[in-house]
C-alpha cells in the first residue's frame, strides 16, 4: 500500500492526493501521512513487529471469555475486564475494535437486522415479548431460564421478569402485574406478537383472544395490540430488549441458586439497563421516564383477577413479631398484619402473601431451601405512616409551618401514590438551602402542580439568577393587575404546554 501510494504520486508528477485516495479507497490523511515518510522509516516500520496494543495484556482472558461465550458483547467484555482488573483504563471503542478482530479467529457472531420504528407519545405504548435462554448455569447445572421483557416505547424504561418453568397464562398475568407496579403506572396499550397467552387464533386480522388474559387487561385498563404474524419489526424495541437481556444480563453468568439469579436481574435493571445512556434516544431511560413519561402514565392497581378474593387454598397466622411459618422456616409480613391471618401461595420458588379481604399481594419472598431460617424484609418493620409524618415535620421546620404545610399538600395533590418518596426527595432538595425568600415560597406554593424534581429545578434557577425573582416581584408590585394576569397565565401554562405537546406527537 505504501509503495503503491508513492508510485502513484511520483514525487508530484503523478496523481493528486485526492485522486490517489479515491483510487485506493483510503482517506486523504492516510495518503499524506505515508507521502511524508522517508523510505528508511517505511522499511523500519515494516521490519519492526514489536508494536503492541493496550489490550494485548488481557488477550488471554478475552479469548477465554469469547471461547466459552462466543456471543458475548464488547460492552459486557469491558465490564468483566473492569471487574477482574482494577484500574484498567480503556475506551469502549478500543474494546469493540479489539473484540471484532479477535472474533475473526475466536468466535463468530450472527447479525440480526431491525428496521427503524417511530417513537411514541409518552405513556401510550409498552412492548412485551417473552424469551428464553438455555445453558444458564445455576448451582452447577445448565438450566433453561424463561423470561418476559417489558419496554416502554417512549422512554425505553425496561422491566424483566424471570421464571424457572415455561410461562403459562397465569404466570404471564403475574409478570404484567409486577412490571406495571415497577413502572408505577400503566400505558394505554401493550403490544404483543401472536403468543397463545394473548392470541388464540387470527383470521383476516380478526383475533380470538385468550379470555383469561383479556379479562386481566380489561380490569387493569390497557388495550391489547397484537402484531401481524412474522412481523418482529412492529415491536422492534422489545425485540432488541430480549436480545439485550440474553447477552448483557444472563449470558456468561453463573448463579448459586434461583434467588441469586433474581437478585442479579433486579440489580442489573436498576444499575445497568435503566441507567445506561440509550443508544437511540441518547438519554438515560430512568431519568427520561421520570422527567417526561411518569406523569403521562395512568394509575394502576392490581386487579382482583390476579388473585381473586377468597380463593386462597392456604392461610397462615402471623405472630406478634410479624412472622408466618412455612415449611420449617419463617417469613415476615408488614407491621399492619401482625397477629392477623393472611393467604399464602408458593409457586416457582416464590412465597407470595396476600390480604384475605382484598386479594392484594402484601409480601413476596424467595423460598429458602434450608430449615429453621428467618427470612425478613426490613421494610416490613418500618411504619410508613410515621415516616411520612417525620418528613412533613422536617419540611415544616425548614420552611415554617405555613409554607411547609402548603408545599406538602401540593406534593400530595400532584403525586398521591408516591407521596412518601416525593417528601423524601423534597427534603433532600431543600437540605442545602438555609433560608428561602418569601416571594419564592409563595411562587412555589401557588403552582398548580409540583414534584420533587420540579422543586429542584426551580431552586437551581433561583440560585443562578436570584435577581430575577426580585425584579419580577417589583414589577408585580408596580402593576398589580398585570401581576394577577401573569399569575393566571402561569397557572394555565402547564395545561397549554401539555396539549400542544400531545398535538405535535
Amino acid at each position: 500500500m505504501i509503495h503503491k501510494i508513492k508510485s502513484l504520486y511520483n514525487n508530484g508528477d503523478g496523481l493528486s492526493i485526492r485522486a490517489i485516495a479515491q483510487q485506493l479507497n483510503v482517506s486523504r490523511n492516510t495518503v499524506r501521512k505515508y507521502l511524508r515518510m522517508a523510505e528508511t522509516e517505511i522499511s523500519d516500520r515494516q521490519v519492526d513487529r514489536s508494536r503492541t496494543k493496550q489490550l494485548d495484556v488481557y488477550r488471554d482472558y478475552i479469548v477465554h471469555l469469547l471461547g466459552n461465550y462466543p456471543e458475548l458483547s464488547a460492552v459486557k467484555v469491558l465490564r468483566k475486564l473492569k471487574q477482574k482488573y482494577e484500574g484498567i483504563a480503556v475506551s469502549d471503542r478500543s474494546v469493540r475494535r479489539y473484540v471484532e478482530q479477535l472474533r475473526q479467529t475466536v468466535a463468530c457472531k450472527q447479525t440480526r437486522y431491525y428496521e427503524p420504528v417511530l417513537d411514541m407519545v409518552p405513556g401510550v405504548q409498552c412492548q412485551v415479548d417473552p424469551g428464553e435462554l438455555r445453558g444458564v448455569v445455576i448451582n452447577g447445572v445448565e438450566t433453561v431460564v424463561y423470561f418476559v421483557v417489558f419496554v416502554l416505547s417512549y422512554s425505553r424504561l425496561m422491566y424483566t421478569a424471570v421464571s424457572a418453568k415455561p410461562i403459562n397464562t397465569q404466570t404471564f398475568i403475574r409478570m404484567h402485574d409486577a412490571a406495571l407496579r415497577y413502572f408505577g403506572g400503566r400505558p394505554e396499550e401493550c403490544v404483543y406478537d401472536q403468543t397463545k397467552m394473548v392470541v388464540l387464533q387470527e383470521q383476516y386480522r380478526e383475533l380470538r383472544l385468550n379470555q383469561r388474559f383479556h379479562e386481566y387487561a380489561t380490569h387493569a385498563g390497557f388495550q391489547i395490540h397484537a402484531c401481524e404474524g412474522f412481523d418482529p419489526e412492529s415491536k422492534g424495541k422489545v425485540e432488541a430488549g430480549v436480545k439485550y437481556v440474553k447477552q448483557n444480563c444472563l449470558y456468561g453468568e453463573q448463579f448459586d441458586d434461583w434467588q441469586h439469579l433474581e437478585e442479579h436481574v433486579r440489580d442489573w435493571l436498576d444499575n445497568v439497563a435503566n441507567t445506561r445512556l440509550h443508544g437511540t434516544t441518547g438519554k438515560v431511560p430512568r431519568d427520561h421516564y421520570e422527567a417526561e413519561e411518569r406523569e403521562a402514565m395512568q394509575p394502576y392497581f392490581t386487579p382482583a383477577v390476579v388473585r381473586p378474593s377468597g380463593q386462597f387454598p392456604l392461610t397462615r397466622q402471623a405472630d406478634k413479631t410479624g412472622l408466618i411459618a412455612w415449611q420449617s422456616n419463617k417469613y415476615s409480613v408488614p407491621m399492619a398484619y401482625q397477629r392477623c391471618r393472611v393467604g399464602v401461595s408458593a409457586d416457582e420458588g416464590q412465597l407470595q402473601i396476600f390480604d384475605l379481604e382484598s386479594g392484594e399481594e402484601i409480601a413476596c419472598h424467595s423460598l429458602s431451601t434450608g430449615k429453621g431460617q428467618v427470612i425478613r424484609n426490613n421494610n416490613h418493620y418500618r411504619d410508613r405512616a410515621q415516616q411520612i409524618v417525620d418528613y412533613e415535620q422536617a419540611i415544616h421546620q425548614q420552611l415554617g409551618a405555613h409554607f411547609g404545610a402548603q408545599l406538602c399538600a401540593l406534593l400530595k395533590r400532584t403525586s398521591p401514590r408516591i407521596y412518601k418518596d416525593q417528601l423524601a426527595g423534597a427534603q433532600q432538595v431543600l437540605a442545602p438551602y438555609q433560608a428561602l425568600p418569601e416571594p419564592l415560597l409563595v411562587h412555589l406554593c401557588q403552582r398548580p402542580r409540583l414534584t420533587a424534581t420540579g422543586l429542584r429545578d426551580y431552586l437551581a434557577a433561583y440560585t443562578s439568577q436570584p435577581e430575577r425573582l426580585q425584579r419580577d416581584a417589583r414589577e408585580e408590585d408596580a402593576k398589580p393587575n398585570a401581576g394577577a394576569a401573569l399569575s393566571r397565565y402561569g397557572e394555565l401554562m402547564p395545561e397549554l404546554t401539555l396539549e400542544a405537546s400531545y398535538e405535535l406527537h
